[in-house]
Parts: structure tokens; C-alpha cells; sequence
């Protein structure tokens, strides 16, 4: 039930969004293109006059984009080194506890047979 009314909220949203769409295509169309120009005029006399402050002047865009990809590729080192220790260190820990897990069979097992040597005592062809 749930799905069939998604379904009829969706077309329905589909048809108003078409709807809309098609009345906007005459204004789209009386648009000039003059209008990209304007806002492109815009970005130049923007940058014009950015390039007229004094302590703007011997910026260089190149520099710039330089020191920023030089800080993060220096950043991401450092997290790589970073992620590169805890990566170790939990292998060193996996290490130690399969160690003592290692070690604590032994023992179980050394302390098994041990009892169970106490229990039923076994002759093992030693003659008196």
C-alpha cells in the first residue's frame, strides 16, 4: 500500500515538475545571451580591481594553488603515517594476545594431562 502511494506521489511530482518546465521554456527562450556576458564583464572588472590593491599585487594565482596542494599533500603524509601506527600497533597487539592465547593452551593442556596422569595412573613398562 505504502509503495503504490510513493509511486503515485512520485508521478504526480514528475508531472507538476514537467508542467512547470514547460511553461518556463518561452521566457527561457526571450532570454539573450548578452546576459553571460554582463556577469563575465563582471568577473573581469572584479578581478581588475583586485588586482589594483596594493598588497594583492604580486599575488600569483600559480603560487597560490602551489602552497595549497603542497599543505595538503603534506597533510595527507601525516595522516597516512598516522593510520600506518595504529595499523601496527593493532598488529602488535593481535600479535600479543594470539602469543598469550598460544600460551594458555600449553598450560591447559600441561595441566590436563597432568591431572588426569593423577587420576588414572598409568604404567608405562617400567617393571619394579
Amino acid at each position: 500500500m505504502a509503495e503504490i502511494f510513493a509511486l503515485i506521489v512520485f508521478i504526480l511530482s514528475f508531472f507538476g515538475m514537467l508542467l512547470i518546465f514547460l511553461k518556463k521554456i518561452p521566457i527561457l527562450i526571450s532570454l539573450s545571451p548578452n546576459t553571460q556576458d554582463s556577469q563575465e564583464n563582471l568577473f573581469l572588472k572584479l578581478k581588475n580591481k583586485t588586482l589594483e590593491i596594493r598588497f594583492l599585487k604580486p599575488f600569483s594565482s600559480e603560487v597560490f594553488l602551489q602552497k595549497i596542494l603542497s599543505k595538503v599533500r603534506i597533510l595527507t603524509l601525516k595522516t597516512e603515517n598516522k593510520t600506518s601506527y595504529w595499523l601496527q600497533q593493532l598488529r602488535k597487539n593481535a600479535r600479543k594476545e594470539k602469543e598469550i592465547e598460544n600460551d594458555n593452551y600449553w598450560k591447559e593442556l600441561k595441566n590436563s594431562t597432568s591431572q588426569r596422569g593423577k587420576d588414572s595412573p598409568r604404567d608405562l613398562g617400567e617393571s619394579d
